[in-house]
């Protein structure tokens, strides 16, 4: 899977997402302009030791990203879509578009994805999720769906011996 993130604002989201496409072999890309700087401390706190793990394809500009994968099946997420993340069969070579923080994704980009334009579904009072959650609740929708191919999905206890907890007895 891909990620796409148009203008992001906030380097502790985008070094968050950056952990999930790790985490996931996603690529992430990012659109310029960026609202810091790619060797911010935050960005690289958010992301931990994952970066070496992430492949990341920066983007002059929207025009650019577009013109580059024009022809590419791509997801716009946005809350004033009509169809839920749900309701789409997800590729392992699609893009999740993105828009920033603040606003989202324009509306210009938005009506050019008629029929791909997804939401996630929450009560009306609410304005949006934040981006790194969006991010990660969509990219794990879609890889459920091609049987999180190439991910590990069982793990197994060490062995070792924590610290008593008092509250264990209560279980």
């Amino acid at each position: 899977m891909r990620v796409c993130l148009i203008e992001p604002e906030i380097p502790q989201n985008t070094g968050n997402i950056a952990r999930t496409c790790a985490a996931t072999g996603s690529e992430l890309h990012l659109v310029k302009p960026l609202g810091f700087e790619i060797s911010d401390k935050y960005l690289k706190r958010a992301g931990l030791d994952y970066w070496k793990l992430v492949k990341v394809v920066v983007h002059e500009s929207a025009e650019e990203f577009f013109t580059e994968y024009k022809g590419a099946r791509m997801f716009a997420a946005s809350t004033k879509a009509t169809k839920s993340y749900c309701d789409f069969e997800y590729r392992d070579d699609d893009f999740l578009v993105f828009g920033k923080e603040t606003r989202g994704l324009p509306e210009n980009i938005i009506a050019h994805f008629p029929d791909t334009q997804i939401r996630i579904p929450m009560i009306r009072e609410a304005r949006s999720l934040n981006l790194s959650n969006s991010v990660a609740i969509v990219l794990y929708e879609a890889l459920r769906q091609q049987g999180f191919k190439g991910l590990v999905s069982e793990g197994m206890l060490t062995g070792r011996e924590e610290a008593a907890a008092p509250w264990l007895d209560y279980l």
